[in-house]
């Protein structure tokens, strides 16, 4: 059969043929290369054959040649008429397309052309500077069409009922020769087109308008053969009509496949390498950086590159995608993010220069100049102020943080292309890359600001550590003025990691850097006495030594250093300091219980004869570890103190959120005050054996007290149990002893079940008996320091909830303790003076 083939006159019935041909090709192509397709069309070969008789079309490898020529003339028509796209003004470009009132076929021109240009660069291997700006115009483009949906739908309705409807109808008019068969045909198109209607586009009804298309190609292969009874060619104006009207059907169901044969990109997937390289050419480029969100967006594309003939594609063809797609995200989020902490670096360090501790020098300064003192050489440069650095004399000097900010607009530019885009049914919002990077390194640069070293037991004041992570975040809500990103989600994510031991990528938090160095630092030389617990300052001070502290103690543990590490580590972050601590304490109390069973028959009877002074005398002989005892409590009184000290600072927190968890020890950890330690009674009852009966713990409870009450005397012995009235407690932290008494006899009577008031008061009874013993043997070398022993006795009783002053007085002369602050007094100003 002859056919007449003419592009403008039977446009689909050309292509279609042309298609034909690329098919029959591409299936002979395949076959060549792929093995086992062969030999399953071969079977099907022979078993037509078989069947029918006769030879199928795979043989026919004429067809290949004949589509390479084709092929060839494309390139040259595009080489030869493509536009130069770089030339031309984009803005301008898309203003001329709004002046024209939609006119999407301008539009399909210039993507076909950017389309051309792409290929020839692909072709030619040539480097194109401005690649990422052509790529994102293109996508800028279809997502254009994408928004402006209804008003072209709208625009191109009206074109086919007003317009080709009625320029269709005369031309069939003036038609002097028409068959029965091609005439239904053409009446048909008139009345489709003239039933169109905006009503039914505005009740939001979908048009199919594929009928009209399939009838219009039916009609051009009815009058494209020889000896037809109507020739097509004969009447180009109905062609024309035709065309356009067919053309202007597609805007209205289909510009999404006509987008994809004007710039369907998805060869890129072949050609990762390139695709690559030419991303990181426009990734150097600062002025391509704005337009980078683009490759990833082409990744969308691939899609479109699978073919039914060669199914097995497709799984490599969506890893290849994805791989790609995320690459270049992450690239494009990790620049991002190393210019967002960089401005927020420069901030904290402009920030850090308003902190208080940089006035002493100021003031310093100004007072010497008022007095005349020191005055600076000539040759001294005076330091700069805090805001010097935003007075300028000519707005064109650009300093290093306004080339910051101009990076972080042109990055963040590139992400308004699209807020979300699909990559094989994966919905990709490329925000979130930029969110989750930013997490990833705000996680890491908060621990780096801790400035943690393990080896010398340094670490950032907990204050200066808050006021560089308030400036960060500071920093970090003004990325909101760039990009629509939710910051404050990203914050609380992240400081919410930072109250745990370890964040979701498995590294140590700041929580965990400030548990380690709060035992293994400042407790651990506070068990030593080379720090000191303060009850009048409320803080831990260095002791004057000969070994320099490489820290101040108090700039950590006092009010504000630990209100700031509430802020920081918040109430979970504490709660796992807390339990830190308690593990120390219950390894204390079971090195305590084992002195106590080593000496168990002498305590049994002190517990009994405690009122006998020459039997208490004799007892008294036989034990044996009474200073570990005293020494091993205090270390505990020393991290209940500490303890005291967190949850106090945990009270001036903000902490409602947390206490509405209603989880019992989250009352101790959101600081609520609680007589009995809960995270002490808990930590005590798992350390019960299953072996120990609750009466076995309790006798062994009992003869503890015992065996503190009677070891006290030993403290006259040590000169550091002298009471310094200037902070308020001992020199070897032995006043902790009274915070480690009350608190560990409450959680172990309570853990078994007994009375703690009653046993507290027995306590008393044997520590008052015994002190009453010591001051009546005044030749005993052990009354030294025995006020500073009788105001331990008394503390006891002051911070305890189940103690009062009157059982003291009961068995202990308040005379006694009045005699013993005079005398307390009267060295503390002797010392002073």
């Amino acid at each position: 059969i002859q056919c007449y083939f003419n592009i403008a006159v039977n446009f689909d019935f050309t292509k279609n043929y042309l298609d034909l041909i690329v098919t029959h090709a591409s299936v002979i192509y395949m076959l060549s290369r792929i093995d086992d397709k062969k030999a399953i069309v071969g079977m099907y070969n022979c078993a037509y054959e078989f069947s029918n008789g006769n030879r199928t079309l795979f043989y026919h490898s004429f067809l290949l040649p004949l589509m390479f020529s084709l092929i060839q003339l494309c390139i040259v028509l595009h080489s030869e008429n493509s536009f130069n796209f770089h030339t031309a003004k984009p803005e301008g470009f898309t203003e001329q397309i709004y002046a024209t009132r939609c006119k999407t076929f301008t539009i399909l021109v210039g993507q076909l052309y950017s389309f051309t240009s792409i290929l020839i660069i692909y072709i030619h291997q040539s480097k194109s500077g401005q690649m990422a700006e052509l790529l994102y115009y293109m996508e800028k483009l279809r997502t254009l069409l994408a928004q402006h949906r209804y008003v072209i739908q709208r625009y191109h309705l009206q074109y086919l009922s007003q317009y080709d409807a009625l320029a269709l109808n005369d031309t069939v008019q003036g038609m002097y020769v028409c068959p029965e068969e091609e005439s239904v045909l053409m009446s048909s198109f008139v009345s489709t087109l003239s039933a169109m209607s905006l009503k039914h586009l505005d009740a939001g009804e979908e048009f199919d308008l594929k009928p009209f298309r399939l009838d219009w190609l039916r009609l051009q292969a009815y009058t494209s053969i020889s000896k037809a009874p109507l020739a097509l060619k004969d009447y180009p104006e109905l062609a024309k009509v035709m065309n356009m009207a067919q053309f202007h059907t597609r805007m209205m169901d289909n510009v999404n496949e006509l987008l994809c044969e004007t710039a369907d990109l998805s060869i890129l997937c072949f050609h990762a390498r390139v695709f690559e390289k030419l991303f990181s050419q426009s990734s150097e480029d600062v002025s391509m950086q704005r337009y980078l969100t683009a490759f990833p967006v082409i990744c969308s594309h691939f899609s479109q590159c699978l073919h039914p003939l060669c199914p097995e594609e497709t799984e490599d063809i969506k890893n290849q995608s994805l791989k790609l797609c995320v690459t270049f995200l992450e690239e494009i989020s990790r620049q991002t993010c190393t210019v967002v902490l960089e401005i927020c670096a420069e901030q904290c360090n402009l920030h850090e220069k308003l902190l208080p501790k940089h006035s002493a020098e100021t003031i310093s300064t100004a007072r010497n100049k008022k007095l005349k003192k020191s005055l600076p050489k000539k040759g001294d440069v005076p330091k700069e102020k805090p805001g010097t650095e935003s007075l300028r004399k000519d707005r064109v000097i650009v300093t290093n943080l306004d080339k910051m900010h101009q990076a972080l607009t042109e990055l963040c530019a590139s992400y308004s292309i699209c807020a979300d885009f699909t990559v094989f049914k994966h919905i990709i919002v490329p925000a979130e890359f930029l969110l989750a990077q930013l997490e990833i390194r705000l996680n890491k640069v908060i621990v780096q600001m801790a400035n943690y070293k393990q080896r010398t037991h340094e670490i950032a004041r907990p204050s200066d550590l808050l006021a560089g992570i308030q400036a960060y975040v500071t920093s970090l809500h003004s990325l909101s003025c760039y990009i629509n990103i939710d910051v404050t989600r990203l914050v609380k994510s992240v400081l919410l990691q930072q109250m745990q031991p370890l964040d979701s990528y498995g590294a140590q938090t700041i929580t965990t850097l400030y548990t380690n160095w709060f035992l293994e630092g400042l407790l651990r030389q506070a068990s030593r006495a080379l720090i000191v617990h303060c009850p009048t300052t409320q803080c831990f001070v260095n002791q004057n030594t000969e070994n320099e502290q490489s820290f101040h103690a108090e700039e950590y543990s006092d009010i504000c250093g630990l209100r700031s590490l509430a802020e920081l580590i918040g109430p979970f972050g504490l709660k796992f300091l807390n339990e830190n601590l308690m593990w120390h304490i219950i390894s204390q109390v079971g090195e305590l219980k084992k002195l106590v069973s080593d000496n168990m028959d002498a305590l049994v009877q002190m517990r009994a004869n405690y009122e006998n002074p020459e039997a208490m005398s004799d007892l008294q002989k036989k034990l044996t570890g009474s200073e570990n005892v005293l020494k091993r409590m205090t270390i505990v009184g020393v991290i209940l103190s500490f303890s005291s000290m967190i949850q106090d600072a945990l009270e001036e927190v903000n902490v409602s959120i947390y206490v509405t968890l209603g989880v019992y020890e989250m009352a101790s950890a959101a600081g609520l005050p609680c007589e009995i330690d809960p995270a002490l009674v808990s930590a005590i009852a798992n350390m019960q054996t299953d072996n120990s009966s609750i009466e076995e713990e309790f006798k062994i409870t009992c003869l503890l007290l015992v065996f503190i009450a009677v070891s006290l005397p030993t403290l006259c012995l040590d000169p550091n149990s002298f009471y310094s009235r200037e902070h308020g407690g001992h020199q070897n932290n032995i006043h902790c002893l009274a915070t480690a008494v009350n608190h560990l006899a409450a959680a172990m009577f309570t853990v078994q079940r007994k009375n703690i008031q009653t046993q507290l008061q027995e306590f008393l009874k044997v520590a008052s008996s015994i002190l009453l013993q010591l001051g009546q043997n005044v030749e005993r070398v052990e009354i030294k320091n025995r006020d500073s022993v009788y105001l331990l006795l008394h503390m006891i009783v002051e911070q305890s909830p189940f103690l009062s002053q009157d059982m003291l007085e009961m068995c202990f002369p308040y005379v006694l303790l009045r005699n013993a602050y005079r005398e307390v007094h009267k060295t503390f100003i002797h010392t002073m003076g």
